[in-house]
This record gives structure tokens, C-alpha cells and sequence, in this order.
């Protein structure tokens, strides 16, 4: 069978195992039924996720024009602590910005690599620990907008890394952390500002477990734009990552807006 269309980040299922799905314009593809099986990507083109014109992609499925001028990649994005809609201030679009930014935040702790801390919407658990190949997460504060929690994030980052180490999360060479002892050492650690949202729940420890038969000893990037034409068995899915036979791994994340043809 042949699914043609452009690549956007796995949708997820949270289960036992997580269920993976590519989503195509026409179809839909079940990742994990793929496992133990060949197949075949080639790369066909670009489509950029915001214009839908056919340009060649600058970063995060965005064209170059669309990546300086959307707000849905704007600074803040990346670094929450840039958040000003909760003041009324725009960066690029106050209304979109509004939405997106003054809505319940998480900031977690999560074992991916190593313990790190992050911040998603609260929409997005568990789907953003799912995306980072986190094998445990849990919450530290829930605040009522993104500014709060950048600053939080911005505190912790003192104390935790914030970048998973990607090689370590697919090799799956992680050491195990007591997350809920791990909570309780950063509540002294919060801005002033935050301290009354500390999240104290003793029974919020999220565990996923991934579709993988046999994790690689060490990994090796699968790049399109270098190798357009890729063949390899599938043998497992983490975060937003296919991991092929002999340690080749696709970052499906990083290659959003690419126009693909797989064939299986």
C-alpha cells in the first residue's frame, strides 16, 4: 500500500502501548501495525504547514516568510518567559496570542534522558511527554497563563536540564528517579509568584510505555534532504521518532512540511 501527503508530528494515543497514527490529508496510517515490517520513504516535495504553498521548509514546517511573520512560532513559544498577552502586549497577534497564552499552563518534571523541566498547556497532557519519548512525567504547578510558568521554568532550569538528550531517550540509556520525591525538592525552589499553585497530589506519576521491539546501541539521523530515498525495517516508535534497523532513527517532528510517499 502507498500513503502519499505532507508529514505533520504523529497524533498519539495514550495506552499500553501508546498508539502512533500519521494523519495524511485523505488517510490515516497506524504506525505501530507497521512494527517488524519494511518500508519505503521517499521524499516528494515541501508544503509549508501555515501558507500551504509549495516552498522549501525553513524550520518547524514552516517556510522562511511564514516562520518571521506567524504567530504561532513566535519567540515565545520556546521561551514562555517572553509571554506578555496576560498584559495586554502583542508580539505578533494579540488575539491569537490571548488564546493560546492565557489558558492553564503545566510546568513538570519529566524523565526522558534525564530529569528535565518543561511547560505545556494543560490541553496537552499527557501528549507533549508523549512527544518528548518521556518514559515517566509529573506536575509541579498548574498556573492560569504562560508568563507564570516560563518564569518557574526559567528558575528550575538552575537545578534541571530543559533539552532532552535524544541520543540517551532512544537508546533508552536512562537511569531511574523517584519523580514524586524529586517534586518535592522544587517547592522552595518556585518564584514567590507561583508558590501557591504548587501541585502536591501524590498520585499523578504518568508512566508510558512505547511501541518498541529492541531499543538501538547507538543511533544515526535520517535526514530527507540527504537521503531522499530511505528503505529500512521498522523495530519501534518514541517520542517522534521511527527507529529503523541498525540504529537509523526519523525525527517525523523535524521534518514536518515535507511532502512524503510511503509505501509498506
Amino acid at each position: 500500500m502507498t500513503y502519499e501527503g505532507v508529514l505533520t508530528k504523529m497524533q498519539t494515543e495514550f495506552g499500553e502501548p501508546i498508539q502512533y497514527y500519521l494523519v495524511f490529508e485523505d488517510s490515516f496510517l497506524n504506525v505501530n501495525q507497521l512494527l517488524g515490517k519494511p518500508m519505503q520513504i521517499n521524499f516528494v516535495g515541501f508544503q509549508c504547514l501555515n501558507c500551504g504553498k509549495k516552498k522549501k521548509i525553513f524550520r518547524q514546517g514552516f517556510c522562511y516568510d511564514c516562520f518571521y511573520s506567524s504567530p504561532a512560532v513566535g519567540d515565545w513559544i520556546m521561551k514562555p518567559e517572553l509571554s506578555t498577552a496576560h498584559l495586554g502586549i502583542a508580539d505578533r497577534d494579540l488575539a491569537y496570542e490571548e488564546k493560546v497564552q492565557l489558558q492553564p499552563h503545566i510546568v513538570y518534571l519529566a524523565l526522558s534522558s534525564e530529569v528535565k523541566v518543561g511547560v505545556t498547556r494543560k490541553t496537552q497532557m499527557p501528549t507533549r511527554w508523549i512527544d518528548q519519548g518521556a518514559n515517566q512525567a509529573i506536575s509541579i504547578v498548574e498556573v492560569p497563563n504562560r508568563y507564570l510558568a516560563g518564569i518557574t521554568e526559567v528558575a528550575l532550569k538552575n537545578h534541571y536540564a530543559d533539552k532532552t538528550n535524544w541520543r540517551k531517550m532512544l537508546t533508552n540509556a536512562i537511569e531511574p528517579v523517584d519523580l514524586i520525591a524529586e517534586r518535592l525538592k522544587v517547592e522552595q525552589l518556585i518564584p514567590t509568584e507561583v508558590q501557591e499553585y504548587f501541585y502536591n497530589q501524590k498520585n499523578d506519576l504518568y508512566e508510558m510505555h512505547y511501541p518498541v521491539i529492541e531499543y538501538p546501541s547507538k543511533v544515526t539521523s535520517l535526514s530527507l534532504d540527504k537521503t531522499p530515498n530511505f528503505q529500512g525495517k521498522l523495530i519501534g516508535i518514541k517520542g517522534q521518532y521511527l527507529l529503523f534497523e541498525g540504529g537509523i532513527v526519523f525525527n517525523i517532528r523535524s521534518s514536518e512540511g515535507y511532502i512524503v510517499k510511503i509505501e509498506i
